[in-house]
């Protein structure tokens, strides 16, 4: 974090998630010879940052899961099924934060529960916060990236497929990647 704006901040500021410069990314492997990627596009959250001692800082976010976008609508309305994440009944992925630890300037440890299918388990996202400034309308913004990694099999998404070959058609470890822009609330801007 920016020592001016360490300077500026006066306790926990509210943080939205701006939804058309956000999104969360994964790869898994395919055939265990190649990666697909995808991302959902559709990401809400809530980010209250305590500027002074980011371990009083807290995170929230949502994913929309049947906006998943793996360029292949096949592949995406499977992925969209029971087989997978079963977006009918589990409409939504779910973020919520339980500890914030500085690892540096910039860097954070992130601990939280995810909730993918129902399923809970607690994960750590590698942060960096990336900048941060003023829009062209006079909003606060900063730029952020995290990371983590799943066994897709511990929240529930067991599917698979073996190959003829040798070897199974989906691996079993995600890599996830939220890029994204948060804008100060309006009641913490002024």
């Amino acid at each position: 974090m920016s020592n001016a704006q360490t300077q500026t901040a006066a306790g926990t500021q509210t943080w939205q998630l701006d939804p058309a410069h956000s999104q969360v990314e994964f790869g898994v492997r395919h055939m265990m010879i190649s990666t697909v990627k995808g991302h959902f596009p559709e990401v809400e959250g809530t980010i209250h940052l305590d500027e002074k001692d980011p371990a009083e800082s807290s995170v929230e976010v949502s994913i929309d899961t049947a906006s998943i976008d793996t360029r292949n609508e096949d592949r995406d309305n499977h992925l969209r099924s029971e087989d997978f994440f079963h977006v009918e009944k589990h409409p939504e992925i779910r973020f919520v934060s339980s500890a914030i630890e500085a690892r540096g300037e910039d860097r954070y440890e992130v601990r939280g529960d995810l909730t993918i299918r129902g399923e809970s388990r607690e994960v750590v996202l590698d942060v960096e916060r990336l900048g941060e400034g003023v829009d062209p309308w006079g909003n606060q913004r900063f730029g952020f990236r995290g990371e983590t990694r799943i066994n897709r099999k511990d929240f529930g998404l067991t599917w698979n497929q073996a190959l003829e070959a040798g070897g199974v058609l989906v691996g079993d470890e995600v890599r996830i990647t939220l890029e994204g822009q948060a804008v100060l609330s309006e009641e913490d801007g002024k």
